[in-house]
């Protein structure tokens, strides 16, 4: 088989790439690197303000992309966005699933609301986007690549608090695996990318609201954090990006299945 070149390896020239929450941290991380690369880039958010800034932002720097706002916990709203992104841009190549929320709310704390809220943007979000973008994929015909952001907390949890996150965490690795059994026959690669402790606006957030058990300093459990990852340092949005990037590009083509851990080293110890 005749190997494709260094330049065309990277190249997502003609593509159309969609990422949920693309509109900031990580998931701005990954459309930033997909837009770069050439894709038509569809930031698909919540918050319309938002989605629009960071769609001025790749414009800017010449680059194809468009705002979508949608609920990806409501199937109404996933089918519009399918149907928005095809009309604007004519296909969809390429699916980023990284909405999400994790709101830290401790076991005893936590209602059926909260746990139901979390699973229904988590992972029942991640089926229905999959679910409609490889429909649209498989009437391509020419197969795709859709990649799923989990958490290391879908292999070992991080902290107390995040029991209802964990478990859609879990699920999204299981429901990874599962389908990239099934999408394999239409050329549709099915991978995960597992962060550490990425700084960004969202994990910021949570960190000022978090709920610990009681005589649990904070400031000294984050400290501690730090202090097992063994590069020294939290990720930056680029560090999911770059691998994204990997991962929509012909540089993972017999991959599939599989989860990268972007953790800086930190399930090592």
């Amino acid at each position: 088989m005749e190997q494709t070149s260094l330049s065309r390896l990277l190249d997502l020239s003609g593509k159309t790439a969609i990422v949920t929450g693309g509109a900031r941290g990580i998931g701005f991380g990954i459309a930033s690197r997909l837009a770069e690369a050439g894709a038509n880039v569809a930031i698909v958010d919540l918050r319309k303000g938002v989605a629009e800034e960071s769609v001025q932002t790749l414009v800017e720097k010449g680059w194809k992309s468009m705002g979508v706002t949608a609920d990806v916990s409501k199937e109404v709203e996933v089918q519009r966005m399918v149907d928005e992104v095809v009309k604007i841009f004519g296909s969809i190549d390429i699916l980023v699933n990284n909405a999400g929320i994790y709101p830290n709310i401790l076991l005893m704390n936590m209602t059926t609301e909260d746990f139901e809220k979390v699973i229904a943007i988590n992972l029942k979000g991640v089926f229905l986007c999959t679910k409609k973008a490889s429909e649209q994929m498989i009437k391509q015909g020419k197969g795709g690549k859709i990649i799923n952001i989990t958490s290391i907390d879908a292999l070992h949890p991080s902290s107390a608090g995040l029991a209802h996150y964990d478990a859609s965490k879990h699920g999204v690795w299981g429901f990874t695996k599962n389908v990239a059994l099934e999408l394999a026959q239409h050329n549709i690669w099915v991978n995960a990318i597992a962060p550490g402790g990425i700084a960004t606006p969202g994990v910021q957030e949570v960190q000022k609201s978090m709920q610990v058990p009681a005589g649990v300093d904070m400031q000294k459990m984050l400290e501690a954090f730090l202090a097992k990852i063994p590069m020294k340092r939290m990720g930056e949005p680029d560090d999911i990006g770059k691998v994204a990037l990997f991962l929509a590009s012909e540089m993972s083509s017999y991959i599939t299945g599989s989860q990268i851990v972007v953790d800086g080293g930190v399930l090592l110890s």
